[in-house]
């Protein structure tokens, strides 16, 4: 069965000639992954002798944990190492916290990847070239890939998707443009071809600016992959 874009999606993407898009990036988290962020911030709180929430968000320099200019956007772009990371949260908390309760707090927002959107992934190959492009870090890595592996029976993420690309890895974060570049030059993709899709807005205003058609998932207003083709 050959699949189509839904209507939703060409009028959201704002797509002309729906049969011109051959390549598909997909973000992970929220797409693909069910994540919630406020479980990973409950935990950090429930680690006795956190001092303050509000600085701990900030994490001295950035505004939020999805900002890149604190540590948790250093350890998306592997400006600084896992151990180096767990070294700068420590420094929140008035009584020791190991590396254990730390990841586990850290990997907490991490949860589970549906099977119908892993079947849709599957299915869309036969019509699509199709790509992984996420912000992430090499804690949160290693703990979906356990998971993805365990769900799905894939060894890895290479091995559903053409090229997955992980923020980490290339030293590059979303919202960028210059990711998507990378993206695009890398696997040898016309802009005008390609669709992007993602929960997070201003990351969808990235690829638009790289030239790339792309889709705000609406997760509040119950949007999932799943939908989007027909």
């Amino acid at each position: 069965m050959q699949h189509r874009l839904s209507e939703s999606l060409i009028r959201k993407s704002q797509i002309v000639n729906p049969k011109s898009i051959r390549n598909l990036v997909f973000d992970f988290g929220g797409v693909i992954c069910n994540i919630d962020v406020k479980l990973t911030e409950k935990a950090f709180m429930d680690l006795a002798g956190l001092q303050d929430m509000q600085s701990f968000r900030r994490a001295d320099t950035g505004s939020s944990i999805s900002d890149s200019s604190g540590i948790f956007g250093q350890i998306e772009t592997g400006a600084i190492t896992p151990q180096h990371f767990r070294d700068e949260l420590r420094r929140f908390f008035r009584k020791p916290v190991t590396d254990e309760q730390l990841d586990d707090a850290w990997n907490a927002m991490l949860l589970d990847i549906p099977e119908p959107r892993i079947r849709l992934l599957e299915s869309l190959r036969n019509d699509y070239r199709i790509f992984l492009l996420s912000n992430s870090n090499e804690i949160h890595y290693m703990k979906f890939l356990e998971r993805f592996r365990k769900q799905s029976g894939y060894a890895d993420f290479d091995a559903l998707f053409e090229k997955a690309y992980f923020s980490f890895l290339i030293g590059l974060r979303k919202p960028s443009p210059e990711i998507f570049s990378h993206v695009l030059n890398e696997s040898m993709l016309e802009p005008s071809e390609t669709l992007f899709i993602d929960d997070t807005l201003m990351h969808v205003e990235g690829a638009v600016k790289a030239g790339i058609h792309a889709c705000h998932l609406a997760l509040d207003e119950g949007e999932e992959i799943t939908r989007l083709f027909q």
